[in-house]
């Protein structure tokens, strides 16, 4: 990999000359570098902030951190795991799987760990992208692949005086395993994906734990009955067994994620119902019920959330919090706990995408700038003035199995990418009438899922302005139609 200088004058039919750099090695980076080195890709780089790879994965371990995809789905369809230990993989396992990939391919030697990228400058005079990391080096590549994803940014509530409180705080997403929560009084702020998976986990060690909840989620039971031996013995002696599985889990999440069918919806809402009364206090019942329909928020799984609130350390807040003291939380209601841990649940900045690190594109634009009423790129993939860039989970690309959503977008990566290598193009820049009518169609399907518009309906896929900027409103199955369609014709080449 060159640092800086001109690049070379042509590359058609050598794809050894293409210098290619992915921000990030999570799911999305690894896949892209696997199946470019498969295509015969050799400078290739990846880098990542943290000390290993994994993404999501590596940064969120707190107790109880799972899958809500069935593991069958999530995994790579050319580096199958068929040994799964359960249908809902936890976040070790997940781990695991994504350092073999690493180890199967050979990926070490691309991989630049302990280095995050804080810039990427695209130079019009070379046809290039300048890319700076937190180091200061600057290394040019010709094409630049974002892996960053959704979940980077955390999401810090603006909790007056928590700065000043004198016991332990820490966010889920990076969790403190240094410190025993064993008979302290714990309190987590949030009560969504994150608080599913880790209060049930927090409740058994706690001396009392109080969970401080803005609004109720539905959170439906959770068929996670680890696989027997004989199950695993099967799918590992019989590739047809785990690929069945594999297709049928596809099947079903492909028409669910839509929310399309009022059936599904319903049926949905009532494995809701069902898992609620599993909570014994009616009136803590009542407040764990949502007022809106099943799918308005990202529906949650799990058969330990609703237990939790049966036991006699465990207490659910529905009280607005007006500040922290040195010891304490206060309520709107002058109520006054004090705590010596405070966990924050509250999730990621989930639609800035890319624009978390400096971009500049074109003619000097700034990828803030051009994201200024939200992101948005043609196909989630790329976005109009900044050539040779493709985005891996980027934005409208989120629903089903992600992993099956990125393998689509690294398909059309490679695709692009030998048109630039057949063409002996230096570049290529998705037209902005392309991508502007390619969002209004996609906007105009995203207003027509109704659980995503009720008016009561908000949550993390809208931006500031109100706009869906993470949802893909269609299932699995025509993101890969759109994906796979040529389009020469939706793109400025030089």
């Amino acid at each position: 990999m060159s640092t800086g200088g001109m690049r070379v004058a042509s590359r058609t039919g050598d794809r050894a000359g293409w210098r290619i750099g992915i921000i990030g090695a999570g799911p999305g980076g690894l896949c892209a570098a696997i199946r470019l080195r498969q295509e015969g890709y050799t400078d290739v780089v990846v880098w990542e902030r943290a000390d290993g790879v994994g993404g999501t994965w590596r940064r969120n371990s707190y107790p109880g951190c799972a899958c809500d995809i069935p593991s069958h789905l999530y995994c790579f369809s050319f580096e199958p795991k068929v040994d799964w230990s359960r249908p809902y993989a936890t976040q070790p396992e997940i781990l695991d799987y994504l350092e073999h990939c690493v180890d199967a391919y050979g990926l070490d030697p691309f991989l630049r760990l302990g280095c995050g990228v804080s810039a990427a400058r695209w130079d019009d005079a070379d046809g290039a992208w300048h890319v700076t990391t937190d180091d200061g080096q600057v290394t040019t590549v010709d094409v630049l692949v974002s892996a960053l994803g959704m979940f980077n940014d955390l999401v810090e509530p603006d909790l007056p005086g928590l700065d000043a409180f004198a016991g332990v705080v820490f966010h889920s997403a990076r969790w403190d395993h240094g410190h025993d929560l064993a008979g302290e009084r714990v309190a987590v702020v949030g009560s969504a994906a994150s608080a599913v998976q880790l209060v049930p986990e927090v409740a058994k060690i706690a001396g009392r734990l109080s969970v401080f909840q803005r609004s109720p989620n539905w959170v439906a039971p959770k068929d996670d009955t680890p696989f027997t031996p004989e199950q695993l013995e099967r799918f590992r002696t019989d590739p047809a067994a785990a690929q069945a599985e594999r297709d049928k889990i596809w099947g079903w999440v492909d028409v669910a994620q839509t929310f399309a069918s009022a059936e599904m919806r319903e049926a949905a809402r009532q494995r809701g119902l069902a898992n609620l009364a599993l909570v014994e206090d009616p009136d803590v019942r009542r407040r764990l019920t949502p007022s809106y329909a099943y799918g308005c928020k990202r529906p949650l799984i799990s058969n330990d959330w609703y237990p939790a609130f049966n036991r006699p350390n465990v207490e659910l807040v529905t009280e607005p919090i007006t500040k922290v003291t040195a010891d304490a939380i206060v309520t709107a209601d002058g109520r006054e706990r004090s705590f010596d841990t405070i966990v924050l649940a509250t999730g990621f900045e989930t639609t800035r995408f890319l624009s978390s690190i400096e971009v500049t594109g074109r003619h000097g634009r700034r990828l803030d700038d051009a994201w200024a009423d939200g992101a948005q790129a043609y196909l989630g993939v790329t976005t109009s003035g900044f050539p040779n860039l493709f985005m891996l989970y980027g934005p409208n690309t989120n629903n089903g199995s992600i992993i099956f959503q990125i393998e689509c977008q690294v398909a059309y990566l490679l695709r692009q990418l030998d048109r630039l290598d057949r063409e002996g193009l230096t570049w290529m820049d998705v037209k902005q009438d392309v991508m502007d009518d390619y969002n209004r169609r996609l906007q105009d399907d995203l207003d027509h899922v109704e659980v995503w518009s009720a008016d009561a309906c908000h949550n993390y896929y809208r931006n500031g302005a109100g706009r869906i900027v993470t949802q893909w409103p269609h299932g699995m199955g025509k993101y890969r139609e759109w994906t796979s369609a040529p389009d020469p014709d939706a793109y400025e080449v030089s």
